[in-house]
């Protein structure tokens, strides 16, 4: 029984050619909307963890503190929880930075440097909030040794507050891009179907069973699932293949191809089955007059 299945669904590329290849189209469409909706969802959440991880503060310490203390301070700033690297900044490096960042050699001035060794502090993505840095800001200036915390990253949390509202447009198109897919699909099925009414009828008054009529309409439609998953790889393999080197200098954009791959031989074959299984609740052994 299976095989007949199979050599019926099989059956339909040729009985209804025009038809499967309308399938074929509308099914290829919805696996590439919904992976360019997924793609677009997870490079915003990813230009999100980015930013976060990148939001720098400076803690700079007093002179009569430092005293080789900076592994130990650096101990004390790590285990608070909120930071994950912290990099050391003596006041002659310092010094080196001015020199380099304004083009002035304040030494040729002055006989001492009146610069402040430093900490620069990377948070972790979980504490990057607006209302977590300000707590994190007084858990620094509680230290005994630290002389004044600088944090100028409004602007970053002006674009992480923009790229949020972006990721709640990103599920509102995705859920949009989702429906117009399942209704593309859909309404190509039910052109298949209505396309073959009479065929059905007939099937029908020689007594065929109900599953006889639709399994091999579902098996050829997840057949078209596949093709269409394969498709849209293709599609994707060779846009990859012409931009790959742009997308790698691109630090935000982690492509995972094997996690792509499974979406669209997912999608294409669950959106068929799916669909067809609603187009198809209508049909019965009833025969219309």
């Amino acid at each position: 029984m299976i095989l007949f299945f199979i050599k019926e669904s099989l059956r339909l590329f040729s009985r209804a050619k025009l038809s499967s290849f309308l399938t074929f189209v509308s099914t290829s469409i919805a696996v590439v909307l919904i992976v360019i909706s997924y793609f677009l969802y997870q490079s915003s959440e990813n230009l999100e963890n980015y930013l976060k991880e990148n939001i720098g503060i400076s803690v700079f310490i007093k002179d009569s503190a430092l005293k080789n203390r900076a592994e130990s301070m650096k101990e004390e700033i790590l285990n608070t929880g909120f930071i994950s690297d912290a990099e050391f900044i003596s006041k002659e490096k310092a010094v080196d930075v001015f020199i380099k960042e304004t083009g002035e050699d304040f030494r040729k001035i002055l006989d001492y440097n009146p610069l402040p060794a430093s900490f620069n502090l990377k948070l972790k993505s979980d504490f990057a909030e607006r209302d977590s840095v300000k707590k994190i800001i007084s858990t620094l200036e509680s230290f005994p040794w630290v002389d004044e915390v600088i944090y100028r990253d409004d602007f970053m949390q002006k674009l992480l507050s923009y790229i949020k509202e972006f990721g709640i447009y990103i599920l509102g198109l995705t859920a949009l891009i989702l429906l117009v897919s399942i209704y593309l699909v859909y309404s190509t099925v039910r052109l298949i179907i209505n396309s073959r009414t009479e065929e059905f009828e007939t099937m029908k008054l020689v007594g065929a069973k109900l599953s006889t009529i639709k399994i091999p309409i579902i098996l050829n439609s997840v057949m078209i699932g596949f093709l269409s998953a394969f498709a849209a790889g293709v599609l994707f393999y060779l846009i990859i293949s012409y931009a790959g080197g742009y997308i790698s200098t691109i630090k935000v954009i982690k492509f995972d191809y094997m996690q792509f791959l499974m979406i669209m031989l997912i999608s294409g074959p669950l959106l068929s089955f799916l669909v067809t299984l609603i187009s198809l609740r209508k049909v019965s052994l009833k025969i219309s007059t």
